[in-house]
């Protein structure tokens, strides 16, 4: 077993960085160029449901928060849920849209809700970066569209994810979410894994060109869970498959063999890693179609031993807008602040000649009598 971590702290993993470790102690399991820089994509939004959490188990919100969605938020690039401004939704139906549809307009409508303005907000996740011990990460919005100076590395990924596991555990249900519907729509979890991999229970997909495919995984067998890592795969199937195969190596490992903590990687330096002339080229593009061809007559589900068909519809909850608190000028219930948007007139301070004028539209309403 020894020889097999010591391979596996050395590189062996997917393309691009990548890292697994014990979420009970933190101790890495296996890595590859961990503190690598790189584009987090939607694995931001962890940090976004970290902040949601943090402010439900604090006080400062409830499962009930209404959050508004604004004219910034409903302009954001899909995906998203695509609802116009001003509907208003419940803060824990938001979080399942964050997590499962990976929906970029309500992260900034969730941001602007719990804090003063969508600035304010991604000063905040960049604290807790900070405080998480995520030295190499730098948030520019709460939903992870492409943006200067944002950027991440699989250590810190691991690092977040961890915490989320650890200091929220009643609400880690949320993260394996496998679809939700909004009306007639379903919309299918990203991550391949869950009902798949056996015990898969999280957490959040990621892509944009400059990253390629991001996946931070976590399963839980008899109690352990083991968290992974897995950025800039060349398409979800592999991506998935890596996967798959770094939390099978993570569950044959024994944390008692190793000492290494996730904390003690080393950080990095300089700017993340585009690859997003691999990834959005035309060739690559139709090697990620060609799989998926090739998946509809494979024998072993995306190419893995680990994984197996999902044999039954995925387990879906619904979504809505309305149902939350009354909060301010915000009615209870409503789904949508009707004129949303548009100033309230306000009256004009009278000023000199009025007089005048108002006797001039007397006398012309007289003569026209």
């Amino acid at each position: 077993m020894a020889g097999f971590v010591l391979a596996a702290l050395t590189g062996l993993a997917a393309a691009g960085p990548s890292i697994a470790i014990d979420v009970a102690t933190g101790k890495v399991l296996s890595q590859d160029n961990a503190s690598q820089r790189w584009y987090p994509a939607s694995t931001t939004k962890l940090m976004t449901a970290y902040l949601v959490l943090s402010d439900i188990s604090e006080g400062r919100a409830s499962l009930d928060t209404p959050v508004v969605m604004s004219r910034l938020a409903a302009g954001q690039a899909p995906g998203k849920m695509g609802y116009p401004a001003g509907s208003v939704m419940r803060l824990d139906k938001a979080l399942q849209m964050l997590l499962v549809k990976s929906a970029n307009d309500v992260a900034v409508a969730i941001g602007e809700t719990l804090a003063e303005s969508h600035e304010a907000f991604v000063a905040r996740m960049n604290r807790e970066a900070a405080r998480l011990g995520m030295a190499d990460t730098q948030f520019v919005n709460p939903n992870g569209l492409p943006g200067a100076g944002q950027y991440t590395t699989a250590r810190d990924l691991a690092i977040l994810g961890r915490a989320i596991r650890q200091e929220f555990p009643s609400f880690n249900s949320y993260f394996g979410i496998e679809a939700i519907r909004a009306g007639d729509v379903q919309m299918v979890n990203g991550n391949g894994l869950l009902g798949r991999y056996r015990g898969a229970d999280g957490m959040k997909t990621g892509y944009i060109c400059a990253s390629g495919f991001n996946l931070v995984s976590s399963a839980t067998r008899d109690g352990r869970t083991v968290l992974v890592v897995v950025l800039g795969a060349d398409g979800p199937i592999s991506r998935e498959r890596d996967s798959a195969r770094l939390l099978e190596q993570g569950f044959s490992a024994n944390p008692a063999d190793i000492s290494l903590l996730v904390e003690q990687l080393p950080t990095s330096n300089g700017p993340p890693t585009d690859v997003s002339a691999q990834i959005c080229s035309d060739a690559a593009r139709t090697a990620r179609a060609n799989e998926r061809q090739v998946e509809e007559g494979r024998a072993q589900t995306y190419g893995s031993p680990y994984m197996t068909d999902r044999d039954r519809e995925p387990v879906t909850l619904t979504v809505a807008l309305g149902g939350a608190a009354a909060s301010g000028d915000i009615a209870a219930g409503i789904t949508q602040i009707a004129a949303y948007g548009i100033p309230v007139p306000t009256a004009r301070p009278t000023l000199p000649g009025d007089a005048v004028s108002m006797a001039d539209d007397r006398a012309a309403s007289v003569t026209q009598q």
